[in-house]
């Protein structure tokens, strides 16, 4: 059975090895910013010149099946999904990678380093996911700014 943390923690390896310069985004980065809540991806802000290093890495570690390029938010959101299929539950897990865009450049200047498993991992800063997730506008974003601008609140109150 996939394990999203498991799968996390050997992607993680696998770039820090290969040296590609990541941030860790969406529901992930909701939880290392102490807002946990359920994700079924991974999801990485990359440059666009690691990507097909990063297709590869990824086919390493079973992401095999390769979905369609996506982009919205006026091409400011750039995504390259590759999944791979859990043999025993035939669960999926998809790995989705922005693209950083001159729209979205300042979220990747701002991303910030966390602390995990005795390690660090590089991960959009708390603003940045605020801005990424309103470009996106889905109702999960909406609801996930909500809960961050409410730990903002909090922290000054």
């Amino acid at each position: 059975m996939l394990d999203l943390y498991e799968e996390l923690s050997g992607l993680v390896t696998a770039l820090e090895k290969h040296r590609i310069d990541y941030a860790l985004c969406g529901g992930i980065a909701m939880a290392i910013h102490d807002r946990p809540r359920a994700t079924v991806d991974i999801d990485l802000l990359i440059a666009a010149d690691s990507l097909d290093e990063l297709i590869e890495i990824s086919k390493a570690l079973g992401y095999t099946i390769r979905g369609l390029d996506m982009t919205f938010a006026n091409d400011a959101i750039e995504i390259r999904r590759v999944s791979k299929i859990d043999k025993d539950t035939g669960i999926v897990l998809s790995l989705d990678m922005l693209l950083i865009t001159p729209q979205i450049q300042h979220i990747w200047d701002s991303r910030v380093q966390a602390n995990w498993e005795g390690g660090k991992l590089s991960v959009v800063s708390r603003e940045g996911l605020i801005a990424l997730k309103k470009l996106s506008g889905r109702p999960q974003d909406l609801a996930d700014i909500s809960t961050l601008l409410e730990d903002s609140n909090d922290a000054t109150n």
